[in-house]
């Protein structure tokens, strides 16, 4: 399998489209073909795929279910002032953030 992150495209970098398979295409030193293509645009859809629906942690649920991932901005004070939190409670943001909002809908 051809990793995603072996391809970096440069910012000063000019895609077209071409026929790879009439044209000669190198990516680090090897030819690009149009089966070649298609095979790393699957691969990369697989990797973005992987990262977004497997998360690095255990489910939250138990078992091989997906726990769902919440996000939201806030101000940069309010970040500020949660990560100091956590830090002080020995948890991480997103634990912090988590018994909040339990705590919130709890009440």
């Amino acid at each position: 399998m051809t990793h995603p992150r072996d391809y970096i495209i440069d910012v000063d970098a000019s895609i077209e489209d071409v026929d790879l398979d009439d044209e000669v295409v190198t990516i680090k030193g090897r030819r690009l073909t149009e089966a070649g293509a298609e095979q790393l645009a699957r691969d990369t859809l697989a990797e973005a795929r992987r990262r977004n629906l497997i998360p690095g942690r255990k489910s939250l649920t138990a078992g091989a279910t997906h726990s769902p991932r919440v996000q939201f901005r806030v101000p940069e004070a309010v970040a500020t002032q949660a990560q100091d939190r956590a830090r002080a409670e020995g948890k991480s943001l997103s634990e912090l953030a988590r018994e909040a909002l339990l705590r919130y809908l709890a009440s």
